[in-house]
């Protein structure tokens, strides 16, 4: 399928009248977790976004943040979730300190701790994003944080704010999240995109979940238990071929090699799903494809011009996330 000028609206994401964003901050110290939110938080961040998308295309960003600082502190690789995160504190204003690989180029590889790290960078930002290969770490750095901590991913833990920019990708294509049906694709167990994401979509009315996964890498119970709790339908298969034609939301992950105790292990899962030119045909025409990047082959190059591929575009919406949770955690407006 050729690639097609996509006519959505940008602007008709999330329309910001009558809502209020001064509780915000109120309610939120830290980001943390997708089990955080409730549906007026996650109207009050994907309107906000809608409005940084706005400034960004008309005036490329503002200046409330004009003297605060952000660090990163990355102990794992990244390369969109720190970018955007960068480029985001940057276009409201602000300044930008911190290192990509901080298990090797800080003071933890003499020894300090996780704890005496963030409270040294207390006194030097006035907010902090932080990757780590350790589920809970974010609530540990949280726990002795005088600043805002974003967990930008805590190893097979979470990722919300990754999970929030999914939702506003959904939300900015189809106008609202109720009543889609979206097919989680891939590392199940380990992916920690797929774990918030589907956390915050039970706040949405009719959303019909499909796991896709081997045995070995599928979802865990506590996200099946909670979609339980909450009356929301889900089924399980191993097979990608029965979930294309009924599908909204197609959202491929890749297999975690990382997260693998043996190359064997890996080995025996890797390419499991591949989704091509050809099997994307049997999608729907209004469907989208997602990934939440880097990929590696589970989607083919030829789906790249497909008018559905919505991927690259979802990278950027993280930039307009993560310029919105900025601004209301630091600039309180």
């Amino acid at each position: 399928m050729k690639k097609a000028s996509k006519g959505h609206d940008q602007s008709r994401s999330v329309p910001c009248s009558r809502i209020d964003f001064s509780g915000f901050s109120k309610r939120f110290s830290h980001i943390i977790s997708a089990s955080q939110f409730e549906r007026v938080d996650l109207d009050v961040v994907l309107s906000k976004a809608a409005e940084m998308e706005k400034l960004v295309k008309t005036s490329g960003g503002s200046s409330i943040l004009k003297g605060k600082v952000m660090a990163t502190l990355f102990y794992e690789a990244s390369t969109r979730t720190r970018l955007s995160f960068e480029s985001s504190m940057l276009r409201l204003g602000g300044c930008v300190v911190g290192t990509e690989n901080a298990r090797e180029f800080s003071s933890v590889s003499k020894g300090e701790t996780l704890q005496d790290t963030i409270r040294i960078l207390n006194g030097y930002c006035d907010v902090i994003v932080m990757r780590h290969d350790e589920k809970g770490a974010a609530r540990t750095a949280a726990g002795v944080s005088r600043v805002p901590v974003l967990n930008a991913g805590d190893g097979p833990g979470e990722h919300p704010t990754q999970a929030l920019l999914d939702l506003y990708t959904i939300k900015r294509e189809f106008g609202e999240v109720e009543g889609k049906k979206v097919a989680f694709v891939g590392d199940l167990k380990n992916g920690r995109t797929v774990r918030s994401l589907a956390q915050l979509l039970v706040h949405f009315k009719g959303v019909e979940l499909f796991f896709v996964a081997p045995k070995a890498l599928a979802m865990k119970d506590d996200i099946k238990d909670l979609l339980k709790r909450k009356g929301f339908k889900y089924s399980e298969t191993e097979k990608l071929e029965d979930v294309l034609p009924l599908v909204d939301v197609l959202y491929m992950t890749r297999v975690q090699k990382e997260r693998f105790a043996s190359e064997k292990e890996y080995l025996a899962c890797k390419g499991v799903y591949v989704l091509d030119a050809k099997k994307a045909a049997s999608m729907k025409a209004s469907a989208i494809i997602m990934h939440p990047l880097p990929r590696i082959d589970e989607i083919a190059p030829d789906v790249d011009e497909d008018s559905r591929a919505r991927y690259f575009e979802q990278a950027q919406c993280g930039l307009f996330v993560r310029m919105s949770l900025l601004s209301l955690l630091i600039a309180k407006e």
